[in-house]
């Protein structure tokens, strides 16, 4: 005990509630807290407890709340990272971190968060090749392949083309593919940062293979072309066939963006490496975490002597994915489905009955909607679809609910708030009505909320 404790101790009446606050080693004993020390580093729970006796020795909570308050002002979970039911109707939010992952995908991160054979030989004991086998599954989803390699993300399959093919040398582009993709990044910074040189071709509209054949010489590079993936120009436009640049006699990069890796119908217009490559082009980069279901991650795809190039410049080490990527990425292209590709390819026959039957379980209305694709993929492609519809300001409350309550991210359309079941799973429903009755103030000691119309089911 300190003098100054032993002072306040002096002099505090002997019923005065103070002496009742638990010590530290006391609250630390406590079962509850002993497990909370499993998870939360000693130096946060402490945090909490000295708060807690403070707010006591306040009279703001009783000394026998200490404990409670404690474990009530600790992180419920290990990360700050919360989960989100996905009601918008998106498949890929962004703001969400883009695809959610194929229960395979899940046990795979599980399974290599410990130590795994990630660059051994278990026959030998000796070092091996790096991720051998998500290079076969790579190569086996996209036969046209040669071979691959992942890096951490699509930019940086970018940027490792580049750097690899055209550093202190030109790269031709069609001054239409000059983008600038998502926080403000853009094409020019990004392929200048390389030490390439851009060499704009063509208007913003149009680009015909005579500029391209024009611009190709001695310094260049490579060719790249990008696919537009977020915007659309529509009239008077022209571009040229990746088929038609192959011919130019330098190697052309298609940065295909979403990472579709084969022909989809629901996509007509949407770019896939199998195509790509079919038509010539020699690499084809691609981000893993978008229409391809997968965890965060690069993909280059191609020509064998290029990629080897690519592999073993030094900035791809730099660039390199670590094994939780490499475990999540191999068990998404080795499973039957994703949840992207299952939210893509629900109908509005599939998703009527299980929203109307929601809807009658919660006493509300329900109306078709149209849901996109998200994540800068496919921005004309419409998913007819069909949502709950709930009063507008029930929005924010589905977004911060009360605590042991799934939090849900809803939208608000023409005035009123829509709950989207197309990247609802079935098994996430229950947890989705629960979250909407709070909301609603409908659900057993929610709190009251403001009274709102509600529209009939049509």
């Amino acid at each position: 005990m300190t003098s100054e404790q032993a002072r306040r101790q002096a002099t505090e009446p002997p019923t005065d509630p103070r002496r009742r606050i638990p010590r530290t080693d006391a609250v630390l004993a406590d079962p509850r807290i002993a497990e909370a020390l499993t998870r939360i580093d000693r130096a946060t729970v402490r945090e909490a407890i000295t708060t807690a006796q403070q707010r006591a020795r306040e009279g703001a909570i009783t000394p026998e709340q200490v404990i409670h308050a404690t474990l009530a002002a600790l992180p419920q979970r290990p990360s700050s990272l919360t989960p989100v039911l996905n009601a918008t109707g998106i498949v890929i939010h962004t703001n969400l971190g883009r695809a959610p992952l194929a229960p395979a995908a899940r046990q795979a991160l599980q399974d290599a968060a410990g130590t795994v054979d990630i660059e051994l030989d278990l026959t030998t004991g000796e070092r091996g090749p790096r991720a051998a086998a998500l290079r076969q599954a790579l190569t086996r989803a996209v036969p046209a392949a040669e071979d691959a390699l992942v890096v951490n993300n699509g930019a940086a399959a970018l940027v490792l083309a580049t750097t690899a093919l055209a550093a202190g040398r030109e790269v031709v582009v069609s001054r239409g593919q000059m983008v600038e993709i998502g926080d403000g990044f853009r094409l020019p910074d990004l392929i200048a940062s390389t030490g390439a040189r851009l060499r704009e071709v063509g208007t913003t509209n149009r680009t015909h293979l005579a500029d391209y054949a024009d611009a190709v010489g001695p310094d260049t590079g490579c060719i790249l072309t990008i696919h537009p993936s977020n915007f659309r120009i529509d009239g008077f436009t022209s571009t040229v066939p990746t088929a038609e640049l192959a011919t130019l006699g330098v190697p052309v990069v298609h940065d295909i963006g979403s990472g579709l890796l084969t022909p989809d119908p629901t996509l007509p217009d949407e770019p896939d490496a199998t195509t790509a490559l079919a038509d010539g082009a020699h690499l084809v980069t691609a981000s893993g975490d978008k229409l391809l279901g997968g965890p965060q991650a690069g993909l280059v795809l191609g020509r064998a002597d290029l990629v080897h190039r690519l592999r073993r410049h030094p900035l791809a080490r730099a660039l390199r994915t670590d094994k939780l990527t490499v475990a999540a990425l191999e068990a998404t292209l080795r499973s039957p489905s994703t949840p992207v590709a299952d939210a893509l390819h629900a109908t509005a026959a599939e998703l009527e009955p299980r929203t109307r039957r929601l809807a009658s379980t919660l006493g509300l209305g329900v109306a078709p909607v149209e849901g996109r694709v998200g994540g800068g993929g496919a921005p004309g492609v419409r998913l007819p679809g069909w949502a709950l519809v709930i009063p507008s300001d029930a929005v924010s409350r589905l977004r911060q609910p009360p605590p042991g309550t799934a939090v849900v991210l809803a939208r608000i359309e023409g005035g009123r708030g829509l709950v989207d079941l197309r990247c609802i799973t079935p098994e996430d429903e229950p947890a989705l009505a629960d979250a909407v009755r709070i909301a609603l103030g409908t659900a057993p000691g929610a709190p009251d909320a403001a009274p709102s119309a509600l529209e009939p089911s049509p």
